[in-house]
């Protein structure tokens, strides 16, 4: 792609909106909050990444899908970089991520992770709602769930079990 044709961020990332979560495939890497930002630097794409964990083993396998996808669109030169800091949130998901969540049948988070005035915060048991009949009528069975973003939960009103993707 010559720097004449360089496309505007903003279709770079409508593009990205096709690149989905290799662990939760509802949710695109965009509605996850991992992509932070897209630059060109000369007729090189960057897309900037932040892993939801430092070691997260999904990062690789998403800068191979956003690369390919760019490719699919003619993007020919691009580079993901990941950057760390900030340290990835859970704010930092979508509404339309978290209505994906639930609608899996996973508890999108029950909180902000970050107050108004920029402090972490740690509830010791949010309210979760059951992503199965919304009911508040839940408890933890263990803090960790399919994956260690998540908490296993049951609902005393359907009696199901869920994953409940914690706040961090």
């Amino acid at each position: 792609m010559s720097a004449a044709a360089v496309v505007p961020p903003e279709q770079i990332l409508q593009w990205l909106q096709a690149v989905p979560d290799p662990e939760i495939p509802v949710l695109s890497v965009l509605d996850l909050g991992v992509v932070r930002g897209v630059e060109w630097e000369g007729e090189t794409c960057v897309v900037t990444i932040t892993p939801t964990y430092s070691g997260c083993p999904a990062m690789r396998e998403i800068a191979q899908d956003i690369e390919g996808v760019l490719r699919g669109h003619g993007v020919t030169s691009t580079r993901v970089q990941t950057r760390l800091a900030p340290a990835w949130t859970t704010d930092w998901m979508t509404e339309r991520g978290r209505r994906a969540l639930a609608e899996y049948g996973i508890a999108p988070p029950a909180e902000r992770a970050v107050d108004v005035s920029g402090i972490a915060r740690r509830a010791d048991r949010p309210a979760v709602a059951c992503p199965l009949c919304g009911s508040l009528d839940t408890r933890l069975v263990s803090g960790f769930g399919s994956t260690s973003c998540k908490a296993l939960y049951r609902c005393g009103a359907c009696r199901e079990p869920f994953d409940y993707f914690k706040t961090h």
